[in-house]
Formats: C-alpha cells, structure tokens, sequence
C-alpha cells in the first residue's frame, strides 16, 4: 500500500474548516481505494503565528515541507495584517520558494448549481486557467520613495523572462493537448503593455508552434471577460500572466456559481518539489466558525492532489461524489442558495463516496 505523506496548512479564516474537511474526504477515498493511505502532517502556521512571533512561518519551514508528496493548504489573510504581509510571507513563500510556477486552475458547471449565466450558455463552461505563477506582476520587484512627501512614489514592476513565459506556454500546451478539443487561447495586453507582453506574445507564439495539433487563438484580457461571459463554449483552454489568470479564474468560478467550488494546484510540473493544492475562494472572514464554509472546493482541490499524485481513479470517485450531492439540488451550503452546514456538506459527500464502493 502506499502512504501519501501529505502537509495540511489551514492557515486563516475559514481555511482549517475547509482543510480538515477535505481531509476527511481525503481519508474517505483512501479508504474505498484501498491502494493507499494519506498520512497528514499539520501545521499551525499562519496569522496566529505571525501574532505570537511575527512570522506566518517558521524560518526552516521549506525545509519541514520538503519531504511531503502534496501540500493541503487553506487559504491566508486576516482582517488586522496587511495582505502583503500574509501573502508573501506564506503562500507566495511556498509557491515561489519551491518553485511552483504552473497555477492551474479548472472550472465546470457541476450538476445541479445554477450560476448567473443563462442555463444554455452555463452548460457550455468547461475550462482549464493556466495561470504563469512565479513572476509577471507578482514579482515582487518594485519599491516606494519618499513616504509622506508630495513626491512619493510607489512603484510595482512586472518582471517576463524568456524561460519563465517558455516553460508555462508549454505546459498549458500539454494540457491543452490533453483535453479533447485541443483549443488553447493566449491572454495578452500587448497593445497598452509594448514591452513584456509583446515579449510574451512573441515566445508564446514561438512555443505553440511546436504543437500544430492544437488550434491557438489569442487574446487581449478585456476582451476575454467579455468572451467568458457571452461565448463560454468558445473557450476550453487557457494560458494567462500571473496577474490576468488571477482575475479570469475569479470570475469563471463566479461563472459555475461561487468562488466556494473553485479548486487550484501550484504545480511543479518536473516534480522536483511538492507541489500545493488550495481552494480559492480566500480567508473569509465573516463567516469564519460559523460552520456554514463551503467545503466543495476543497473536495475538489483534494481531487486534483490525487491526481497529480498517481490516484487519478480516487481522484475521479471524489468528483463523482461531489456531483451526486450537488446534482440532489438540495443539501448545499448557503452560498449555493441552500442551508447545509460544513459538516453536513462533508457527510454527504462521504457517503457519495462509500455509496460508489459498495
């Protein structure tokens, strides 16, 4: 049997709900397999840390996650910590610091949840984001000058590397040409942003090439909000800047019915490290202990880490599961428009699970 030694990171707000949910669905589908184990490793680290010692995470703890197969982690932010701080020093730290360049990020409608779309366009939505992950706009080059004088400056700098733009086209290709309509759009803004996002118009199209089989369009990201709402079926995969990905991704789990379903991966695709699996739907604050946090997001998450990780028939069980609670139309948390609670949520997908392996 195996054992999947896998780090949980609830982190802030409604993120260990969430995470200790997802691991409890995660043991369910171990347990219906039966080919292998997860065996969790929590850490506490987050905004409670930072509090008590000023820093989200402990210095060494890279090193204290390196020999984990996947990272469960939550989410992070906090009403009284700046979002620069929580975000950098936590979850930019992993992705960044391990090197986990490809955020990817799929969305459908799943059965029975209604989104804002009308029902023959929402049917349409099957997407996959690829979201470039480790420099673009979130660099994190840049500075201020001459805090509180009429001159200040502050100033942010996106960063585009010829490697960094090769290595996350080619990725995006290969998941392009792993899903059967073999359509990939290129997200640009190459006519407001004359230097590195024709830069990257330029490598991506040099990448693309490489993959005649694949039919590629290209986009200017205002454009493409408009195209994901009014022509959902026109779109199947896509590759984006760290920056254009994060909001596109945002309004396609909008677009399927809440950011409370959305699932995504920090992939290391030449698994040199582990790579890390989240929810997106952030630390959420006001609903924090009430009990009423959407879990399917992280059920979804949970899926996705099985695959990467050589379980792709649990993963499948889990999805399946998902779908036959949400396809009941009733029994869904509040911002699904029913009443479930976490709990109640998580029991019944669990039971989906078991149902599936009796």
């Amino acid at each position: 049997m195996r054992h999947l030694k896998i780090a949980a990171i609830g982190g802030d707000g409604i993120g260990p709900e969430v995470i200790a949910a997802g691991c409890r669905v995660l043991e369910a589908a171990a347990a219906a397999d039966g080919g292998f184990a997860c065996e969790f490793q929590h850490f506490d680290w987050g905004s409670a840390m930072y509090r008590a010692s000023g820093k989200m995470m402990p210095d060494d703890g890279l090193r204290q996650l390196e020999g984990c197969d996947a990272i469960f982690f939550g989410a992070v932010g906090a009403p009284d910590i700046p979002d620069h701080i929580t975000l950098w020093e936590l979850r930019l730290a992993i992705c960044q610091g391990f090197d986990q360049y490809a955020n990817v990020r799929p969305t459908r409608m799943l059965p029975g949840i209604r989104g804002p779309l009308r029902d023959e366009l929402a049917r349409q939505i099957d997407w996959v984001i690829v979201r470039e992950n480790s420099e673009g706009e979130y660099a994190g080059v840049g500075g201020r000058a001459h805090r509180g004088l009429p001159i200040e400056v502050g100033m942010d700098v996106a960063v585009f590397t010829r490697a960094g733009i090769e290595r996350i086209c080619r990725h995006a290709c290969e998941i392009a040409m792993s899903r059967p309509r073999r359509l990939l759009t290129v997200v640009t803004k190459s006519n407001a942003q004359r230097h590195g996002m024709v830069m990257w118009d330029e490598v991506c199209a040099s990448v693309t090439a490489n993959y005649p089989e694949l039919t590629v369009d290209k986009m200017l990201v205002d454009a493409m909000t408009a195209r994901m709402v009014m022509k959902p079926g026109s779109i199947d995969t896509v590759v984006a800047t760290n920056l254009h990905a994060d909001i596109l991704s945002d309004l396609a789990s909008a677009l399927a019915g809440s950011l409370g379903i959305g699932a995504t991966g920090n992939i290391d695709p030449e698994r040199r490290r582990p790579s890390m699996f989240e929810p997106i739907h952030g630390s959420a604050f006001d609903i924090t202990g009430k009990g009423i946090a959407n879990p399917l997001g992280s059920f979804w998450t949970a899926a996705m880490l099985l695959d990467h990780l050589g379980e792709p028939r649990a993963a499948a069980r889990i999805m399946a599961a998902v779908e036959a609670v949400t396809a009941r139309g009733t029994g869904l948390p509040p911002d699904l428009g029913g009443t479930a609670t976490t709990a109640e949520v998580t029991e019944a997908v669990i039971a989906a699970l078991a149902g599936a392996n009796a």
